[in-house]
């Protein structure tokens, strides 16, 4: 396989890919940025010479380790364990895995990586085994226990995750939200650090306000999007619908990083429809 065909073929499993780390990381956003890491890792190691006998498993083993390791470096406390009770506990119903990526990160990671691989992306016990290094006995007995304790936590409260954000960063994005809205693009571009950053996710980089410049010169000459303040996981951001159809879902999102006044990061979304597909976002205001 050349490089560009393995390329292409890594595009059309990124979202697949997404699924997996947006669940086991517990946040689309952090999900994207462990995808990313994958990435150039499955595309070092094809570089090299790596022996790839089944794409996806192969890529997903690459994306579960680095998982892992950033699940590790991270050092969360959300992880709960399960006791020994819940292995007796009926399983769920085919759509008890529909639950949302907080509750998918209290369980332990071989049961969350079980049940994702089986019942999200739909690969075998057999494929779960080898994508997390253990025996088939393991990853079986780790999606009954899965499986069980997504049960037992989908019968409890709701954990309704409101914007936790103060009063000035919200400000801030809602006053960038109005500049987008009045289509005042020489407002935004007058906060703009010297070096300010642009990742369009998926797409391209830029660096610095004259080169991001363009960035607001396509979207003022673009008419089919509507804006909203809103948050994504707690964090402000700005909300981006399609002003054709109602303003139920959002299309996609855009993030800011400020630096005291200043705009030093803009992150938007827009490439990256599947981003926002089970994301845990609100609007506001």
């Amino acid at each position: 396989m050349n490089a560009g065909d393995f390329e292409e073929r890594l595009a059309a499993l990124r979202p697949r890919l997404h699924r997996y780390c947006a669940r086991m990381t517990g946040s689309t956003v952090d999900g994207e940025d462990v995808l990313q890491d994958a990435l150039l890792k499955a595309l070092r190691a094809q570089a090299e010479g790596a022996e790839i006998d089944k794409l996806e498993p192969w890529l997903l083993r690459i994306a579960h380790n680095t998982c892992l390791d950033f699940l590790r470096r991270r050092a969360r406390n959300t992880v709960v364990p399960l006791v020994d009770e819940i292995e007796g506990a009926p399983l769920p119903d085919a759509d008890a895995v529909a639950v949302g990526f907080q509750t998918f990160l209290q369980l332990p990671e071989l049961q969350r990586c079980a049940v994702i691989l089986k019942d999200v992306l739909g690969h075998s016990v057999e494929e779960v085994a080898v994508i997390a290094d253990c025996s088939a006995a393991a990853a079986k007995s780790a999606l009954q226990r899965g499986r069980a304790a997504l049960r037992q936590l989908a019968q409890q409260p709701e954990d309704i995750r409101l914007p936790l954000m103060s009063g000035a960063e919200r400000e801030k994005m809602a006053t960038y939200v109005r500049l987008f809205q009045s289509g005042d693009f020489d407002g935004i571009r007058a906060v703009l650090a010297d070096d300010v950053k642009l990742d369009l996710v998926n797409r391209l980089k830029l660096e610095g306000r004259k080169t991001v410049d363009r960035y607001f010169t396509r979207y003022a000459e673009e008419t089919k999007w509507r804006f909203a303040l809103g948050a994504i996981e707690g964090r402000p951001a700005m909300l981006v619908f399609d002003a054709a159809g109602a303003m139920e879902k959002p299309a996609h999102f855009v993030l800011i990083d400020w630096q005291g006044d200043e705009i030093a990061a803009i992150r938007d979304f827009l490439f990256t429809p599947y981003a926002i597909e089970a994301t845990d976002w609100v609007r506001l205001g």
